[in-house]
């Protein structure tokens, strides 16, 4: 019999960055490593990820990270993690290690121990298995993993719907998921996102129709917004465009090459003459294709909106089509984007999050998921905690019992003894690591502390220039402001600046003194500015001195 702890690093609580750890006895095995978008509460960041201490410390008895799908929510952490532990597996299906291996391409990071994974071939690791499922979602090559243990399996299903229209790539094998229940499951982890919604997710998540009126009702040119790896919306554009007189312009070099790729190995339909290049980039009934990069929604069009984008220059007749619905997380950065474009008097599209839904799980993929698996245990994840209730209300519903139905933090281990739950305290840390794309590693707060302050009020620059010998001031001190006051307004402000930092740094040198405590002088003109400010003026702006010795 087995001591199995199950926990996640990231996921509960929150839509994205889902890390979700099971430890079979002394090994360890990693479903997914995703991040998410910045909340705009933190300034600078580009996206966020889960703290994976706990793997570096363990890093021996990690048998590997297996990746369900190519969605950033669930891999975007990987190339973070490679560079503290770059001998770890990281296991995954033939287009999610693809999508991957361009990211760490991008980041100059070695790609040595990606192995693809297929569909029904078992994985062994000793006296544990791991079997990969195939399902719905937005992608191909969407796995649902079973992790084999002497005491049952556990389940986790990664992203899905149920979508009995769908076949091929997109086809969930219910055959073999009903087989895995059969045999006995101690444990389902299952999505939540949706979980408050009413009947299936599908066709609400296809979008065609809607495609198809905006190609039609606007007759200038369409720019169009996409996630890159959201194939199934791609292919949706496609079908569309190649119904009318219109061609699509692929803008950027990331989502070029995943549809050349997808085109290549057959993950993607696409009627290659209506794919136009640049010189039909102003043309009046063209599509222009832009996605976003991993760190920040919408900054593409931001960036053409804003008037900085040197290929597309908008103008009244054009479209903007956001096609995909909003979710949690994003609306505020979208109905500022929104705000922005109707200011140009450029015509806008979104879809609504109420009625166009993203490809996850609503209330009845959920239960025929648990009737199909029934299992003795179950376990909400990703999602808000309200959508992890629901999704075990879901569940009790279906018979489940109320304390077999296991509603947990970040952090919070689920102790599993010969198959049974067992209460335990145990608790894992679990902050977040937040990310921005131009440094190495977690920015901490201190960092943001300071962005927060000179975001708000500022920054007071004091200069001073000191003989070398004599320790005699040569120039200054002198006062630059940014984001503090408008100078020509203040003078008088800026002179009494510049008395009391000269009687602070004159107070602190001495002639043919040998050498100056300038830490001292920074610390004592950094409190006393800081308290004058905040008592004239009730502001806090960041204040920075520079001593120099010529």
């Amino acid at each position: 019999m087995s001591k199995i702890k199950i926990f996640s690093l990231g996921g509960l609580n929150e839509n994205g960055k889902n890390m979700y750890i099971v430890e079979v006895d002394k090994n360890i095995y990693v479903f997914d490593a995703g991040s998410k978008f910045d909340n705009e509460k933190n300034l600078g960041i580009d996206y966020i990820i889960p703290n994976f201490d706990y793997l570096i410390k363990n890093r021996k008895r990690v048998k590997g990270i297996f990746l369900t799908h190519g969605h950033e929510g669930n891999m975007g952490a990987v190339p973070d993690i490679l560079k503290q532990i770059p001998e770890i597996n990281i296991y995954g299906a033939k287009l999610t290690l693809e999508i991957l291996k361009q990211d760490l391409t991008e980041q100059e990071i070695k790609k040595s121990h990606l192995i693809e994974v297929k569909p029904y071939h078992k994985l062994e690791f000793g006296k544990e298995s791991i079997f990969p499922i195939s399902m719905t979602h937005s992608i191909p090559d969407a796995l649902c993993y079973v992790l084999y243990t002497k005491d049952g399996a556990i389940v986790y299903t990664g992203d899905f719907t149920f979508d009995h229209t769908e076949t091929g790539l997109y086809k969930t094998d219910i055959g073999k998921l009903a087989y895995v229940g059969k045999q006995g499951v101690l444990c389902l982890l299952a999505e939540s996102m949706y979980a408050e919604r009413g009947g299936y997710t599908s066709p609400n998540n296809r979008v065609s129709d809607f495609i198809r009126n905006v190609l039609v009702r606007n007759k200038g040119r369409i720019i169009a917004t996409i996630f890159p790896a959201h194939f199934y919306r791609i292919q949706e554009i496609f079908d569309e465009v190649s119904k009318t007189h219109r061609k699509i312009v692929i803008m950027g070099h990331s989502l070029q090459n995943t549809i050349n790729y997808a085109l290549k190995n057959n993950y993607l339909t696409i009627d290659r003459r209506v794919i136009g290049d640049l010189n039909n980039l102003n043309d009046k009934d063209v599509v222009v294709l832009i996605s976003d990069e991993k760190e920040k929604p919408f900054a593409n069009l931001e960036r053409i909106i804003k008037g900085y984008d040197k290929f597309i220059k908008l103008n009244t007749n054009d479209t903007i089509f956001i096609t995909e619905p909003a979710y949690e997380g994003i609306e505020k950065r979208l109905a500022t984007v929104m705000d922005d474009i109707a200011m140009l008097g450029v015509n806008a599209i979104s879809l609504s999050s109420k009625k166009h839904l993203l490809h996850h799980a609503s209330r009845e993929d959920l239960s025929l998921l648990i009737n199909i698996m029934n299992p003795k245990y179950y376990f909400p994840v990703k999602g808000e905690y309200r959508n992890q209730y629901a999704n075990g209300e879901v569940a009790e519903s279906l018979g489940v019992p109320k304390d077999n139905i296991i509603l947990k933090q970040n952090g919070d281990v689920t102790l599993f003894i010969k198959g049974n739950l067992v209460p335990t305290n145990e608790h894992i840390t679990t902050d977040e690591l937040l990310i921005d794309g131009k440094s190495n590693g977690d920015i901490g707060d201190l960092v943001l502390k300071d962005r927060e302050m000179l975001g708000e009020s500022g920054i007071v620059i004091i200069s001073c220039t000191l003989d070398r010998e004599t320790k005699k001031i040569l120039a200054g001190p002198e006062v630059l402001t940014r984001g503090f006051i408008y100078v020509k307004d203040n003078l008088d402000l800026i002179d009494e600046i510049k008395n009391m930092s000269l009687e602070i740094i004159e107070k602190n040198i001495s002639e043919g003194a040998k050498r100056v405590e300038y830490s001292l002088i920074k610390t004592e003109v950094r409190d006393v500015l800081g308290k004058y400010f905040y008592k004239t003026m009730e502001t806090k702006p960041m204040i920075i001195t520079v001593i120099q010795e010529v």
